[in-house]
């Protein structure tokens, strides 16, 4: 076991292969004592892990969420922690956003019929269950109808950003999403900043936005990435965070819960900058 703390785990509720109840007993079997759920554009998983969360007194689950935010040429995921996620006006946005995930997804697998990769798109739906519909969904498709060996391989050449069958959703910007988890109580982190295109400029365009946090610790990042990051977080003064990513797709490269996180201060300087944010907000 790596660590401790767990802050970037999925579920069923957007991408993830196992319903908020089975994450949360993984977690607890594997020693977990903090965690967060941090679904793509849904916090419809929380009420049911904290549900499960009472048999496991030593376990303490934050309320987060993943958006997915865009710029020209480069999309960028925003982590939000101890969202008060009961705002109506926060949920209003968020079906709004999933439903453009559904169109989003039927139009692909509509351009994937015409490159000849036929999917029933009622199939589509029953893997997502109740879930957010998304790419990895129509990924496990094509595995499941032997068009690739593992849900990764779809995306290359047909799902991803520059792939044959991709297809845009309505979206934010990053500084709107930044504004939308602080009107929220939520603190703004950067997801996966390794991934990202310009990274340092868009650090400093988000920090003067509100950003006060970044993944450093992350599951698919080597030893010499974490320390660059690590570095660009206390240059910019902002809340290293990390975590696994864990979705439980079923890639034989896929990150194990638990496999990574942040010091344990980090849970601690989050809830911090969480009430000075309510606080600004109600004055």
């Amino acid at each position: 076991m790596a660590t401790e703390i767990d802050l970037h785990l999925h579920t069923t509720a957007s991408d993830g292969r196992l319903s908020p109840t089975e994450v949360v007993r993984l977690a607890a079997g594997q020693g977990l004592k903090q965690m967060s759920i941090s679904d793509h554009d849904s916090t419809e998983g929380l009420a049911e892990a904290f549900e499960e969360s009472k048999n496991f007194p030593d376990l303490r689950i934050i309320p987060a969420i993943e958006l997915s935010t865009d710029v020209p040429g480069d999309e960028i995921h925003m982590l939000g922690y101890f969202i008060q996620y009961d705002d109506k006006e926060f949920q209003d946005i968020l079906k709004q956003f999933r439903t453009g995930r559904l169109d989003r997804a039927q139009e692909m697998v509509r351009k994937l019929a015409a490159l000849g990769i036929v999917l029933d798109w009622e199939r589509v739906k029953e893997i997502a269950g109740d879930g957010s519909v998304g790419r990895p969904h129509i990924a496990l498709a094509m595995v499941e109808e032997g068009y690739c060996k593992e849900p990764k391989d779809a995306f290359p050449e047909y799902l991803g950003r520059n792939g044959l069958a991709y297809a845009e959703r309505p979206k934010m910007t990053p500084t709107e999403g930044v504004e939308m988890l602080r009107r929220v109580g939520g603190v703004p982190v950067l997801a996966h900043p390794a991934y990202m295109n310009e990274l340092e400029p868009n650090i400093v365009a988000l920090k003067e936005a509100g950003l006060l946090g970044m993944e450093v610790y992350y599951a698919k990042f080597d030893a010499d990435t974490v320390r660059r990051l690590k570095t660009l977080a206390e240059k910019y003064d902002l809340i290293p965070c990390g975590g696994s990513d864990f979705h439980g797709l079923g890639n034989a490269d896929d990150a194990v819960l638990g496999s990574a996180g942040p010091p344990a201060d980090t849970v601690d300087q989050l809830e911090e900058a969480s009430q000075s944010i309510i606080r600004a907000n109600q004055g």
